[in-house]
């Protein structure tokens, strides 16, 4: 009993390495110097400037724009220091809801992309992510904040960040990218350990096949696998992350095909679960004042994106 006990922990803990530091930490540090690099040579401010007009009607000011930049490219925790400046800089509570609700219905690059090397359809992904972020947002600011004062903000909404002109700008943006893709990497790494080894525990129990067979009825009416049970309860309970280590472990065991997860990433690619929502509201007192409504906008939104990705993906299965 305790040898197996061990084996198991062990056994999710080496699945939890591999995936943070050769899956997740690579893309990370590419992605995240990307990001800074833009943000250092000021085309993010301009990209900002440009597109917040258009998204004002949906509820989101300057800063809400870059926190759709940030979750997209960089992660789920990205949006957490933008959070934390609307917080506080004096941003309404109606406009925090409506960028909260965005951040927690879109797709988080820390799963996308890694995943994008597995097959998943980037192009489909992003399109429905943020179509997905635009109707949380505008569901949250017009109808579930709609209570909650909307007085714009005295203070400019502004990004500080380190310029790229010099020489020693750039190496300090990419080494401080890098610093920050590890922290995020190593950060999820507990999380995950915990998650995997808490799934392979349920399924080792038999809780899964138990689960699954309550299911069963609405999984075969949508025509999912019984494997959809599994990434559902490790998405929700661990997060994203966890979820995407639980895939590629399915998908090495032949259980779980591409199309599946395509078909299904609408509703697992987000941060809307116990850990997201977790991290997300440390950004300040005034954000997680505002999680409810951003959590009933955030699940009109990712009912959208699992329409547009059920219906993408309906013709291959």
């Amino acid at each position: 009993m305790i040898a197996d006990i061990a084996d198991l922990i062990l056994k999710s803990g080496r699945s939890g390495v591999e995936l943070a530091l050769f899956v997740l930490l690579p893309v990370m540090i590419v992605m995240l110097t990307t990001m800074r690099l833009l943000e250092g040579w000021g085309v993010l401010d301009r990209i900002v400037a440009m597109v917040a007009p258009l998204l004002r009607p949906f509820g989101l000011p300057g800063l809400g724009v870059f926190a759709m930049l940030q979750v997209t490219f960089v992660s789920f925790a990205a949006p957490v220091a933008t959070l934390a400046l609307m917080d506080k800089d004096g941003a309404s509570r109606r406009h925090i809801a409506a960028t909260l609700a965005m951040v927690l219905a879109m797709a988080q690059a820390n799963v996308t992309f890694p995943m994008a090397a597995l097959n998943l359809d980037l192009g489909l992904t992003l399109i429905a992510s943020i179509t997905g972020g635009l109707i949380a947002a505008l569901s949250t600011y017009h109808i579930f904040a709609r209570a909650l004062p909307k007085r714009e903000d005295c203070t400019p909404q502004t990004t500080p960040h380190t310029h790229g002109d010099s020489a020693d700008g750039l190496v300090k943006i990419i080494n401080n990218a890098g610093t920050e893709a590890f922290k995020i990497s190593i950060g999820a790494l507990p999380m995950l350990v915990i998650a995997l080894v808490f799934v392979n525990a349920l399924r080792q129990s038999g809780g899964v096949e138990v689960i699954q067979t309550i299911l069963s009825p609405l999984l075969q009416a949508l025509d999912l696998p019984a494997e959809t049970t599994l990434l559902a309860v490790t998405k929700f309970v661990a997060g994203g992350t966890a979820m995407m280590g639980v895939a590629v472990d399915l998908m090495a065991e032949g259980r779980l095909s591409m199309d599946v997860f395509n078909r299904l990433s609408g509703l697992l690619i987000n941060p809307y679960d116990i850990a997201g929502v977790a991290i997300l509201i440390t950004a300040g007192s005034r954000v997680a004042g505002v999680v409810k409504p951003a959590l009933l906008g955030a699940a009109i939104g990712i009912m959208v994106r699992s329409l547009i990705h059920g219906w993408g993906y309906s013709f291959h299965m």
